[in-house]
């Protein structure tokens, strides 16, 4: 796998063994609509595996990213590969990138409990196992977005989301084959 775009455009990084990649095609079109977004933002890469959509989101100028992976084998290769990505020095001054190693709804709540809050929110759990809907409640119940900030979910095309859940509203569905891209924005506290 490659990055598409960004500081390290054409660089390639490792992919775990197992594993269904977010593709080229999807990637372009999310950091597309994320081109206004992601400069300077904080962003979290849920179910990570290979990290390419956080890698993506680092190269393309996000300020700090968190990777979520309970497999430990994956989240080893999101670590090799930012050490293979390494941002020069100067480009690293106030910046952070995290691994978590852990179950996801788990971290989601961990991240909760420390105050943790994120501009962007990117979730592809495991197809054909129900943790999209899961995710979302879990969400809504610690909810870990700054106001305004955007919900985005990788999902099989048959497994219907809400239109709105809780603060969340879809601003956006996007197909690509049989996956589907649904963007959330969370609105402002009243």
């Amino acid at each position: 796998m490659r990055i598409l775009s960004g500081r390290l455009k054409g660089k390639n990084f490792y992919m775990p063994f197992g594993i269904r990649p977010t593709s080229d095609v999807m990637r372009k079109s999310l950091f597309d609509f994320l081109d206004s977004y992601i400069q300077g933002c904080d962003f979290i890469d849920i179910f990570s595996g290979s990290g390419a959509v956080g890698l993506e989101a680092m190269s393309r100028g996000a300020k700090n990213v968190t990777f979520v992976e309970k497999d430990l084998k994956a989240a080893s290769v999101i670590e090799e590969n930012l050490m293979l990505l390494a941002l020069p020095l100067a480009e690293r001054k106030d910046r952070y990138f995290n691994v978590f190693k852990k179950d996801a709804l788990s971290a989601i709540k961990e991240l909760f409990s420390q105050k943790k809050a994120f501009d962007i929110v990117f979730i592809d759990p495991p197809y054909g196992k129900g943790l999209v809907k899961k995710a979302l409640k879990t969400l809504e119940g610690y909810d870990i977005l700054k106001p305004n900030s955007l919900l985005i979910f990788q999902h099989e095309k048959h497994e219907a989301l809400p239109q709105t859940q809780g603060r969340f509203s879809v601003i956006r569905v996007k197909k690509f084959g049989s996956s589907l891209l649904t963007i959330y924005r969370r609105t402002s506290d009243v």
